[in-house]
């Protein structure tokens, strides 16, 4: 024992870190790190990075931006007007002031004719509207023979007492609310008149602007674009809101003349909702003046339902293709579809410029789209120019068939 010794351990050879074996998996393949594994990484963490800081910024800047959108509308409201004065000769920038001058007299001339009147009949409408409905919901049971719970109705329609105590106040508030309100409304009517008239006065500059991000032989495309969308756009607004202004007089003479309480609110009503909702807009305009009529004097309702029908028949044969023969033409299904989808994706303002949108791009495919005539094709003929069904086939030149047995 005393003459072993003790053997040191054999040092492991030095593998060059080349002739290295990469470390491998359970099957034995070698496992490597994608060369684009770290760039997309990176990639995904900056688009995750930009979309909440996006969301945080439209969330605070919401306010800004939606007013912003309604001067874009307002600007491309009034562009035809303005397009109509430059054509004489005004410059651009004079011929937006003139417009937007002139509208805001006409806006400040009905408030002060019906400002009151309508802050006054809009306050006392919300609160008797619980009253009202309660009153019709028992005239239907006394009439049908139903067994409708007024309390119910209300309740499904979230016309509560604090709810409508809150309206109330809203419309109708003190002397701090009123100067509080006043000096916002000044502030932001100032600032959405300034945006739109900037937006409506540097549109051709804001248009070359934006066509030089593209390359120059896609610059034609995006002017033409641009021009369909703000001409179809403009025009679907300018014809809408004098529709909506004619529909709002004729509604509110009736009104008026057969005594029907809070007439003033109920015209204005009748009017936006009849143009702005297309198809079943007219239907969901009367019902609410018929309701209210309905709680007061139910012939007066009988009187509004059928002047709302004779006036859309008017409207649609008449006064409508002479107003919008320039503007949009787009099928009523399509119209329905694309207001549901605009309120559902983006609210009350999407549902209000869905069908200019949608107006838009259907020009844009017409324009730049390509169809083809309809082939025509004899009753009888297959459209291959085979055999007719139960049909013998045609005979050659000759009068016979050719065996080619």
């Amino acid at each position: 024992m005393a003459g072993l010794r003790r053997s040191r351990p054999t040092p492991s050879p030095v593998v060059p870190k080349l002739l290295q074996r990469p470390p491998t998996d359970s099957a034995g393949w070698p496992r490597q790190e994608p060369p684009w594994l770290r760039r997309g990484v990176l990639l995904v963490l900056a688009a995750v990075t930009a979309y909440l800081v996006a969301l945080w910024l439209f969330d605070h800047l919401r306010g800004l931006l939606g007013l912003v959108f309604l001067a874009w509308l307002f600007a491309v409201g009034i562009e035809p007007l303005v397009v109509a004065l430059t054509r004489r000769g005004l410059r651009r920038g004079v011929a937006t002031g003139a417009v937007m001058l002139s509208l805001v007299a006409v806006l400040v001339g009905f408030l002060a004719v019906f400002g009151a009147l309508l802050v006054d009949q809009l306050s006392q409408l919300v609160t008797v509207l619980p009253d009202a409905v309660a009153d019709v919901v028992r005239w239907v049971n006394r009439t049908f023979d139903t067994t409708f719970e007024a309390s119910d109705v209300v309740a499904a329609l979230n016309l509560t007492p604090e709810r409508v105590q809150g309206l109330a106040q809203d419309l109708a508030p003190g002397l701090v609310g009123i100067l509080t309100s006043l000096v916002g409304l000044v502030f932001q009517g100032l600032t959405f008149l300034l945006f739109g008239y900037y937006i409506s006065a540097e549109a051709p500059r804001l248009r070359a602007t934006v066509s030089t991000w593209f390359p120059p032989r896609h610059q034609p495309v995006i002017a033409t674009v641009w021009e369909i969308a703000v001409d179809k756009t403009g025009g679907y607004l300018l014809s809408r809101l004098l529709l909506a202004m004619l529909s709002a007089i004729a509604s509110g003479v009736l009104m008026w003349a057969i005594g029907v309480p809070f007439w003033l609110p109920l015209a204005i009503w009748t009017g936006v909702v009849s143009q702005f909702i297309p198809t079943v807009g007219t239907y969901l305009a009367i019902a609410l003046p018929a309701l209210i009529a309905l709680s007061d004097q139910p012939i007066d309702a009988v009187w509004i339902v059928a002047f709302g029908i004779v006036y859309q028949q008017v409207e649609n044969y008449l006064i409508g293709p002479r107003i919008t023969a320039r503007t949009v033409n787009v099928h009523p299904a399509v119209a329905v579809g694309a207001v549901i989808a605009g309120a559902a994706l983006f609210g009350p303002m999407g549902a209000l410029v869905s069908i200019p949108v949608v107006a838009a791009v259907q020009a844009v495919i017409e324009t730049y789209g390509h169809g083809y005539e309809l082939a025509e094709v004899e009753q009888g003929t297959p459209p291959d120019g085979g055999v007719p069904d139960g049909g013998a086939p045609d005979t050659p030149p000759g009068g016979q068939l050719r065996d080619d047995g």
